[in-house]
């Protein structure tokens, strides 16, 4: 289906004394590509946001299998898995600058409404955006 890739550098904040990538940050690239892969939809988390939808994670998984270090290159694949209905779900697949595989890993997020707290279903302009 669907997919966009980002690149991102690893910075020194994002390591431990080993210059190695702190496990807890592969959320962090996973974010990074959703927020770019809905950018490339011409959405953003600030207009789903203004117009009363946000988007919770519910699942979240990562599978380590090369240490990002500082300094390298990454590039996040950030893949759409099925038409997006109550939920949406990504699969994600990091590289460094010489295309070893870092890690793969999946999240499913929620479409809530705002106001109500309750899950809403995916906007139209989004399917629209998808070509759904």
């Amino acid at each position: 289906m669907k997919k966009s890739s980002t690149k991102t550098r690893v910075r020194y904040s994002e390591t431990d004394q080993m210059g190695v990538v702190y496990h807890g940050n592969y959320a962090q690239y996973f974010e990074l590509g959703r927020t770019e892969w809905l950018r490339n939809m011409k959405v953003t988390y600030k207009d789903m946001e203004i117009s009363g939808i946000m988007l919770p994670v519910i699942s979240l998984s990562c599978n380590f299998i090369k240490s990002a270090k500082y300094d390298d290159l990454l590039t996040i694949e950030t893949f759409l898995k099925k038409k997006p209905m109550v939920k949406i779900e990504f699969d994600y697949k990091i590289t460094n600058q010489n295309d070893d595989l870092i890690c793969t890993g999946s999240s499913v997020l929620a479409f809530m409404n705002m106001k109500t707290s309750k899950p809403t279903r995916c906007p139209d302009y989004l399917l629209d955006s998808l070509g759904f």
